[in-house]
C-alpha cells in the first residue's frame, strides 16, 4: 500500500468536513445575515422605518466584525464557542467563528443589493396600501434576489477560505489536512493536490451560485 492508499480516506474525511463546516455556517449566516441587512437597509435616512440611532449601531457592529482578521476572530470568539459546542476543536467548533466571522460580510451584501432596487417600485407600492413589512417581502428581496444569490456565492466561496484557515488551529478540514500531512511532513504533493481541491471546490460553488443568479435575472 502506497502512502496515497492510507492518505486518500483521510483526504475524503476533510473534505467532508469542510463542505459540512461551510454548509451549516452558510446556512446559518443566511438565517441570520439576510435579516441584518434587512434591518440595514430599512433603517437608514430616507428609507422605509428609518431609524438613525438604530442604523448606526447595526452598521458599527457590522463593520467591527467585518474588519477583525479571521484567524485573530477564531481566537477572540474561543470562549463563545466552548460555551456553545463545549469544545474548540474540530469541524463542529469552527462553524461558530465562521457564522460570525460571515454574518457581517453577507449583511453589507444583502444592504447594498436592496439599495439597488429602484426607488419608484418601492414608492408605488406604498401608494397602493401596502404595509412596510409587505413592501420588504414583496418587492425588495423578490427585486434583489439575483444579486442576493449572487453575494451569497460570494459569501459560500470566503466561507471555504475561513475553514481553510481555521485549520491552523485545529478546524479540521482541507485547511487541517494540509497543514498535517503536507506541511509537517514535508509533502509537497499533499500540499498541492489540497489546494487544487479546494480550488475545484470552489470554481464549482462559484458556477453554480453564477448560474442560478443569471437564470433569476431572466426569469
Amino acid at each position: 500500500m502506497n502512502d496515497w492508499d492510507r492518505i486518500a480516506p483521510q483526504l475524503a474525511e476533510a473534505t467532508w468536513d469542510t463542505l459540512y463546516m461551510v454548509g451549516v455556517s452558510t446556512l446559518l449566516t443566511v438565517l441570520i445575515g439576510v435579516p441584518l441587512g434587512v434591518l440595514l437597509t430599512i433603517t437608514a435616512p430616507g428609507a422605509l422605518s428609518p431609524s438613525p440611532l438604530v442604523h448606526r449601531v447595526l452598521g458599527l457592529v457590522v463593520n467591527l466584525g467585518r474588519s477583525l482578521p479571521f484567524i485573530i476572530l477564531l481566537v477572540l470568539v474561543a470562549p463563545v464557542t466552548r460555551g456553545i459546542v463545549g469544545t474548540t476543536i474540530g469541524s463542529t467548533a469552527t462553524i461558530v467563528p465562521l457564522t460570525i466571522g460571515a454574518v457581517p460580510f453577507l449583511a453589507r451584501l444583502v444592504e447594498t443589493s436592496l439599495r439597488e432596487v429602484g426607488h419608484g417600485k418601492v414608492e408605488a407600492t406604498l401608494a397602493m396600501g401596502a404595509r412596510r413589512r409587505d413592501v420588504v417581502r414583496t418587492v425588495l428581496l423578490p427585486e434583489a434576489l439575483p444579486s442576493l444569490v449572487a453575494g451569497i456565492t460570494v459569501t459560500v466561496v470566503a466561507l471555504i477560505s475561513y475553514s481553510a484557515m481555521a485549520g491552523a488551529i485545529g478546524g479540521g478540514g482541507l485547511g487541517d489536512f494540509a497543514i498535517r500531512y503536507g506541511y509537517q511532513q514535508f509533502r509537497t504533493d499533499i500540499t498541492v493536490a489540497t489546494v487544487v481541491l479546494l480550488l475545484v471546490v470552489v470554481q464549482a460553488l462559484q458556477w453554480a451560485g453564477d448560474r442560478w443568479a443569471r437564470r433569476l435575472a431572466h426569469a
